[in-house]
């Protein structure tokens, strides 16, 4: 097969589509003949030297993916050649074939079609282990999410306006914040101009936010603590602004709050298997009965996959970049 590798560490130039050899289903795998996957932070982070795959995972990059089974592993039931699928990955997406955990595999929903499923299994696990497995965000309460026009927030907003919350994004264009308030984001913060901490107070009564989604880290953790709310939840889900920062003690403690940081790749297969069973029960069937979506930036031939990095370190996009295979 031919699989997007990654020559040495650097720029998006040493993504090179070459040919490798096949995988094999384990027990308990299955092979997906892919169709299309989607570009995540963290195949930048991968490619750049700094997010190395877990032991046994596929050395290729790729997060997500969606296609067709063509091969059933020992000790898998539920599943059968030819079903459609999108799956969960710890690597491996970037490529014509790959072997999946049964337990990360979801099917593709109805109304949508195979290349769209590729967008979904990252964004929606993420979202939705953090702001609800973990921060229990619950109706009324004001979510923040930094990067709202992200794959990751675009997909918040939409699951948190479906419980019920309130929604603050911020971003770095007009144009982005206009997008996040036709998902129905309700307090639009431009980072570039406004201060967050200040314009959540400001909308919150000086109550701030309940939960916040936060993609920066060690930039943002003094002022996501500022901002959050007494018994307030903070979420760290990467580390775009640095990884070392100061933690104020005393202002957490004031606040009862409560900072969690997660990752899925490295996870357990049982615990990868537990999120990705929540989100079929959670969310499938608001994505089914069309309160949810994917956002789809474009679409490039994955061979291309050094522009689609480009195009993600660019910034310029909303919501998602797929790569579809030959």
């Amino acid at each position: 097969m031919h699989a997007i590798t990654i020559s040495e560490p650097g720029g998006p130039e040493v993504l090179v589509w070459d040919e490798v050899p096949d995988p094999i289903a384990g027990e308990g795998e299955v092979l997906v003949e892919v169709v299309a996957s989607a570009v995540n932070r963290a195949d930048i982070m991968q490619r750049q030297g700094f997010y190395n795959p877990p032991p046994g995972a596929s050395p290729y990059p790729g997060l997500e993916c969606s296609g067709r089974i063509t091969e059933i592993g020992p000790g898998v039931s539920g599943w059968s050649v030819g079903d459609e699928a999108c799956a969960l990955l710890a690597g491996g997406g970037y490529a014509e074939k790959v072997a999946v955990p049964a337990g990360q595999l979801l099917p593709v929903p109805a109304g949508l079609d195979l290349k769209q499923a590729a967008a979904l299994p990252e964004v929606v696990c993420t979202v939705w282990s953090n702001v609800f497995m973990v921060a229990h965000l619950r109706p009324t309460e004001t979510l923040l999410v930094h990067g709202g026009s992200s794959g990751i927030g675009t997909m918040a907003i939409q699951l948190a306006k479906a419980v019920g919350a309130k929604v603050a994004v911020t971003a770095g264009t007009k144009g982005k914040l206009d997008y996040c308030a036709e998902l129905g984001a309700d307090i639009l913060i431009n980072y570039r101009e406004q201060d967050f901490v200040a314009e959540i107070e400001r909308a919150t009564d000086g109550a701030g936010a309940d939960v916040i989604l936060d993609n920066m880290g060690a930039k943002y953790l003094d002022r996501n603590v500022q901002a959050l709310a007494v018994n307030g939840r903070l979420a760290i889900i990467g580390m775009q602004g640095g990884i070392k920062a100061e933690l104020n003690i005393a202002a957490l403690l004031g606040k009862r709050a409560a900072i969690s940081a997660t990752s899925l790749r490295a996870r357990p297969l049982g615990e990868k298997a537990a999120i990705v069973a929540a989100v079929r029960e959670h969310v499938w069937p608001l994505i089914e009965g069309g309160r949810i979506r994917p956002v789809v930036d474009r679409e490039l031939p994955m061979s291309e996959a050094g522009t689609a990095h480009q195009v993600l370190e660019d910034s310029g996009h909303i919501g998602k970049v797929l790569l579809v295979a030959p």
